[in-house]
């Protein structure tokens, strides 16, 4: 048995039983992390965006700590969504593609795609339109339904004319050959607002990545994560909830990793012109 003094023994001992710098700023920081996923990420954000939220509020840390950290608490992002089914029926008279893959925008209500996916409830399949601007990647209009009629691409329409106010002269609308958005109804209100009509390829859903991209995100962090619905009404009334949490708190990497409507006030200002009404 090795001999020591008891100075040294209880030295040591003190360094064991008192928890180190590091340890301490762990647990606070795995309160800050929990406190972020469970607050503003709605327990979808992955380590990226609780990382990136803690740095926005003004916590210094360094990525791989907070994965590190979430692997502790056992916590993690939402999963990718599954591949939908099919929810384009083509039409046969289109307009041609104006956007040519270029999903950028320089001011808000330059250029809108829009794009329809599926949930599966207990009482059916249900199918939600969104209409998003490219500028700020915000969700302008959507709707949900119990169809694939032309009623739930229009009803999505009108709500982001009426949520953007006046949309003004250049706006660019484009979606794929749904025979929704190749409607003599849809062309005729997309007229009415001076928005010129803009078509991807037949199949090609590279033709519109981004509405596609938000059909994603949407079955990720809101449809496939909680799952359990029961009919139009359940997703709806959850939609309205996370395109207005979508649209005012999530963090987005496309806007410099801020929320789309601080990235469009951002605009605004730097401008001196004011946001449309919505």
């Amino acid at each position: 048995m090795l001999e020591c003094a008891p100075s040294t023994y209880w030295a040591a001992k003190k360094r064991e039983l008192a928890p180190s710098a590091r340890a301490v700023r762990d647990e606070w920081l795995k309160k800050e992390i929990w406190r972020v996923w469970e607050g503003p990420g709605r327990r979808v954000y992955g380590a990226r965006k609780v990382w990136t939220q803690l740095n926005r509020e003004g916590t210094t840390v360094a990525r791989c700590t907070v994965e590190r950290l979430m692997r502790e608490l056992g916590i993690a992002g939402a999963s990718a969504a599954r591949k939908r089914p099919r929810t384009t029926v083509a039409g046969t008279d289109r307009p041609g593609d104006l956007l040519e893959r270029d999903f950028t925008a320089n001011a808000p209500n330059r250029r809108w795609v829009a794009d329809i996916t599926y949930v599966d409830t207990a009482s059916g399949w249900v199918y939600t339109a969104f209409v998003q601007d490219l500028f700020s990647r915000a969700i302008a209009g959507w709707q949900v339904a119990d169809h694939l009629g032309a009623e739930l691409a229009l009803d999505a329409l009108e709500m982001a004319i009426w949520s953007r106010g006046g949309i003004g002269d250049g706006l660019v609308h484009h979606s794929d050959r749904g025979t929704q958005y190749t409607c003599i109804r849809y062309a005729e209100r997309l007229d009415q607002i001076g928005a010129a009509r803009s078509v991807g390829g037949k199949g090609d859903s590279f033709d519109n990545a981004v509405a596609e991209s938000l059909n994603s995100l949407y079955k990720k962090e809101l449809i496939d994560f909680r799952g359990g619905w029961e009919n139009v009404m359940d997703v709806t009334i959850a939609t309205m909830e996370w395109v207005a949490w979508y649209n005012n708190e999530r963090i987005h990497s496309y806007c410099g990793n801020i929320p789309p409507r601080e990235y469009e006030e951002t605009f605004h200002r730097s401008r001196g012109t004011a946001p449309r009404a919505g």
